[in-house]
């Protein structure tokens, strides 16, 4: 059709050009139908008797241009102009029985009101479309671009805290539970792999809620954040471990953040008068980032911003930068004090088939009887194990839980157990060859793991089990370790240990079971790395004697070397006063009863008794060095060891750290030993000899009788010709007993019958120079 150009001033109010273009829209004629053939894009447009085509583009009414001049109008004239408009108008657009009645001039001043009103409320609505309208900001410098955190951010946010009981005097002491928010962001080029946090709190913070990640140690909450963390709390990643980047992931939050609900109680003055209680430290626990110190954002609020070490970043790759597939991108295995694999070598949408490996790496630590637990964080429960079995077959937290809602139709009879925090025990040696229980490498020894220097094929210990998942993780590929592990012995002398918390590795091959040569890959791996800890104020557990021929005095245990009792029955003794030297055969006879003999040796020899007498050493398990002979060519030694305990102990072994005589070592005659390393001699008993009993009552004896073997070993001075065995050369610095270091006495033996102390050459000259300084004073 032919578009008519208006010949009328175009009318402009407030409103804006939008409402004059919807208003005074151009009127089509009707001329003939334009051809089906004809694009549907063009029109003929006839501009002064000549035609042209035209293409017309659907322009937004924001970007309408005007053709005609802009008039402007006030408000009266502007709504008679519309009124007239519409009059002219409204005959064209309505129906003919509307259109004949503008003819009456009655209906027509009728009609010619309405339009006022209509017209002004087609202004209103023209006015609040404009305003609706964006428009395009004046064009202003651009401001300086944010740099923001190119790293790792770690932020913490204060959401609030409210004052609780008990209301203390002390305002600066006040409890107040809490809640805050800790977060890990991703904004670099390399992904977190297994990400931790350390927080260090500094207003005697309780957690007692942790959401979005689990305590690396694996402590159990509430978790006192001052005296069990000491410096810092570490916060790891669970489920969400691992962190990719913004560009690997086009900035998706969910993949790139962490996030970390606390709740907990802390102490700290009132609200207004004193600062937000803010942690004094955040950084990640990554030896590859270093963190500056954390500034605040607000008053609630702690961020800083982690980047990677140079050397670091120099040894990033492009394939690690951008992995998206944690499947097939995993840090580095690791190793530690005792190791635990977890391997899924199965996996079903419902269940998957898991081998548990434990693998002992330590040097000297050994466990007996081990006890293995874990905590399941995603509702699973174990249906059947091989290799080992639980302490407790419980399966009524499935019966009345959710499991036996999900699993209807499941015998839940023959499920093992439904615990959150499962203890799994080793099996016997006899259930080795059982088809139903055991037929597993490396199972089925009682819970004995050995070191690898006494013993490799039994520094391993594993099992296998099926485990049922929950929603929604009913998928083959949804899979999750299970958190917070923890292993112990059995026996007292066997070492503490602390374990992190699972880490993706990349998975365990096993050799063709058909004898191909060929590897079959787990399904998934996680890694568990455990090391020996010491706790603070910890005791030792077993403890050392001398004694020496050139000596008939024996230099005891210290008192209360492995701890003393707290509620400790009997007479009263001192835990501060030095043990007494002892004749030899007080060493078979329990400290209960050796205080008759002690008195009168020290009657014997003129030595002081203290008031009260001092306490016993406590161990269960001590040993005796005793040098024998010293002579040109060479010198000799015999070790005994004695069992206080109430348990046999199987397959011992001992370490005696030798600095200067070490090189001199020949042979033991008794025991099984070797050197190792640059100053240890490993002893361990020979084949079939290698059972240390418990203490016993034999007849004839009014007291227990501990269990002792006894061994001579011998030493040659060709090797080490300064060596002076009576000064304290033929003397061990260090014992070792199933991995735990023992006791050692502050004395030694001395050729004049008395006994010498490990006192320092300058410490001895002051102390001799003090005496003569006395001695000329009292003169």
């Amino acid at each position: 059709g032919t578009l008519l150009p208006s010949p009328r001033p175009r009318l402009v109010s407030p409103a804006g050009v939008a409402f004059h273009a919807l208003l005074f829209k151009p009127r089509k004629t009707r001329p003939s139908l334009p051809s089906r053939n004809e694009n549907k894009t063009t029109r003929t447009r006839t501009e002064g008797g000549s035609s042209k085509q035209a293409a017309v583009a659907r322009t937004p009414l924001r970007q309408f241009k005007p053709t005609t001049p802009l008039v402007f109008l006030p408000l009266p004239q502007l709504c008679h102009a519309l009124s007239n408009r519409f009059i002219y108008l409204l005959p064209r657009l309505a129906p003919p029985q509307i259109a004949s009645s503008l003819a009456d001039p009655a209906m027509a001043g009728s009609i010619a009101s309405q339009a006022v009103v209509l017209g002004a409320i087609l202004l209103l609505a023209g006015l609040a479309a404009a305003q609706q309208t964006p428009r395009a900001p004046a064009a202003a410098a651009a401001p300086a671009p944010d740099p923001g955190c190119n790293g790792i951010q770690l932020t913490y946010n204060l959401q609030g805290r409210e004052k609780i009981r008990p209301f203390v005097p002390d305002r600066s002491k006040q409890p107040y539970s809490f809640k805050a928010n800790a977060s890990v962001l991703n904004g670099g080029t390399r992904p977190l792999r297994s990400w931790s946090m350390l927080v260090t709190f500094g207003h005697d913070e309780i957690l007692v809620g942790v959401g979005g990640a689990v305590l690396t140690g694996g402590a159990e909450l509430p978790y006192n954040t001052t005296e069990d963390a000491g410096n810092a709390t570490s916060f790891s990643g669970y489920p969400q471990t691992d962190l990719l980047t913004p560009i690997a992931t086009a900035g998706d939050i969910t993949q790139i953040q962490a996030s970390v609900g606390l709740v907990g109680t802390l102490f700290a003055g009132p609200r207004g008068l004193v600062p937000e209680p803010l942690p004094t430290a955040l950084t990640l626990d990554d030896p590859d980032y270093n963190c500056p110190a954390a500034t605040n954002v607000t008053a609630t609020m702690l961020t800083t911003c982690c980047l990677l070490t140079p050397e670091a970043e120099a040894n990033a790759t492009v394939p690690e930068a951008n992995a998206t597939d944690p499947t097939k991108s995993f840090l580095p295995r690791r190793t530690g004090d005792l190791v635990i694999t977890y391997d899924v070598v199965q996996a079903y949408p419902t269940s998957y088939l898991a081998l548990v490996t434990l693998e002992n790496n330590a040097k000297l630590g050994r466990l007996d009887n081990w006890r293995l637990s874990w905590e399941w964080r995603r509702g699973e429960f174990i249906y059947s194990m091989k290799g080992a079995h639980p302490l407790e077959v419980d399966v009524n937290e499935c019966i009345y839980g959710a499991p036996g809602q999900y699993y209807q139709s499941l015998d839940f009879s023959q499920v093992l157990n439904c615990e959150k925090k499962p203890v799994i025990l080793d099996l016997p040696l006899s259930r080795y060859n059982d088809t139903q229980m055991g037929k597993i490498e490396h199972c089925c020894r009682n819970g004995t793991i050995l070191p690898k220097s006494m013993d490799a094929a039994q520094s391993k210990s594993a099992f296998q089990m099926q485990v049922f998942k929950m929603p929604p993780d009913t998928n083959r590929t949804k899979l999750f370790p299970p958190a917070n592990f923890k292993i112990s012995g059995g026996s007292s002398l066997n070492p503490d240990y602390s374990c992190g918390q699972p880490v993706p590795v990349s998975p365990t091959g096993f050799p063709n079971p058909s004898g191909l040569d060929s590897t079959t890959l787990a399904v998934a791996t996680w890694q568990v790395v455990c090391n020996i800890t010491t706790a603070k104020g910890a005791k030792p557990k077993c403890c050392v004697t001398f004694s020496a021929h050139y000596n008939d005095s024996v230099i005891p245990c210290n008192t209360c070397a492995c701890g003393c009792p707290v509620n400790r029955r009997g007479p009263t003794c001192s835990t501060t006063a030095p043990s007494m030297i002892l004749p030899p055969e007080a060493l078979l006879v329990p400290f209960d009863n050796r205080t008759q003999k002690a008195q009168a040796w020290a009657q014997l020899k003129h030595y002081n008794v203290p008031r009260p007498m001092p306490c016993g050493d406590f161990c269960g398990v001590s040993i005796n060095w005793h040098v024998s002979t010293d002579f040109n060519k060479g010198w000799s030694a015999r070790v005994t060891l004695f069992n206080w305990g109430d348990v046999d102990m199987a397959n011992w072994f001992a370490a005696m750290v030798m600095d200067k005589a070490y090189d001199g070592f020949e042979k033991a005659y008794s025991f099984n030993a070797t050197a190792e390393g640059n100053n240890t001699i490993f002893m361990q008993g020979l084949e079939g000899l290698n059972y240390l009993v418990k203490q016993t009552n034999m007849s004839g004896s009014d007291y227990l009788v501990p269990g002792k073997q006894q061994s001579v070993l011998s030493f040659t001075k060709k090797l080490t010709p300064d060596i002076d065995v009576v000064a304290g050369d033929g003397f061990p610095t260090k014992v070792f007993f199933n991995g735990d270091e023992c006791a050692m006495p502050q004395r030694l033996p001395i050729k004049s019958g008395g006994f010498r102390t490990h006192l320092s050459s300058a410490f001895a000259l002051v102390l001799l120079m003090a005496a003569s300084a006395l001695l000329l004073l009292q003169q």
